[in-house]
């Protein structure tokens, strides 16, 4: 079983092509309502990188997966660089293979998105490495092919720890006057942190900062802060 966690459809994508090339199930961890059992099973577990570290719902995940399964592997989805996230993620659930896959930035709160051409070539070079990793998880082999970049230790502890504590706040959020009611954004949300209030969304405390209620906005009506407006938006699908 290979369960994922996705926010625009990277991480997603990716579970479901290894899955398919390994004649496995993708299953969406936030909608696992039990805790599933492990046991004489291959496990694999993809998750987008969030500040050079695993996402809350990640480690929330994996710390309640019980049993003792016969093959264990993590893909991680990453602009570039993956830090020591892999590494750590191990300490809560210890993986036989570990992989980072580069993949088109969805963080438009942080910076402007990639031009299509690199968009494009990033998928096709995914989709090579792939074929490898869904080799390697049929023979069960034990690979470390993580880029974990400069100053990673750095990275996923003092820059990871900051914004866990300081970038995830709700309050820049907003909705311009292009919202349609649609309330795809309280669909889309795997924190369940917006609710919709006179047609409108409202966020509360709680978030990720996985991005799916800006990028996925049909409308595109959805924006954080002032630096955003000028930004575009990323979903895989499209």
């Amino acid at each position: 079983m290979i369960y994922y966690f996705s926010g625009t459809g990277n991480s997603k994508w990716i579970a479901e092509q290894i899955a398919s090339k390994t004649d496995d199930i993708a299953v969406d961890m936030i909608e696992c309502s039990t805790v599933p059992s492990i046991d004489n099973q291959t496990i694999g577990i993809v998750f987008p990188i969030y500040a050079w570290g695993a996402p809350e719902p990640v480690q929330d995940f994996v710390k309640k997966l019980v049993g003792k399964p016969n093959f264990t592997f993590g893909v991680c989805t990453c602009g570039a660089e993956a830090g020591y996230a892999m590494k750590k993620l191990c300490g809560l659930f210890p993986l036989n293979s570990i992989y980072s896959v580069a993949m088109p930035n969805n963080y438009v709160i942080g910076s402007d998105l990639e031009s299509n051409e690199v968009i494009v070539s990033k998928i096709a070079k995914a989709q090579e490495k792939l074929k490898k990793i869904a080799d390697q998880v049929i023979s069960a082999q034990s690979v470390v092919d993580v880029n974990k970049g400069k100053l990673a230790w750095i990275k996923s502890n003092l820059a990871n720890l900051g914004f866990n504590k300081f970038a995830r706040s709700t309050k820049p959020f907003y909705v311009t006057g292009k919202c349609t009611s649609c309330r795809q954004c309280a669909k889309d949300c795997p924190a369940k942190t917006i609710s919709i209030i006179d047609g409108k969304p409202q966020w509360s405390k709680k978030c990720y900062q996985c991005t799916a209620c800006i990028n996925l906005c049909p409308a595109k009506a959805i924006e954080y802060g002032k630096a955003t407006c000028a930004r575009s938006r990323y979903h895989f699908n499209e």
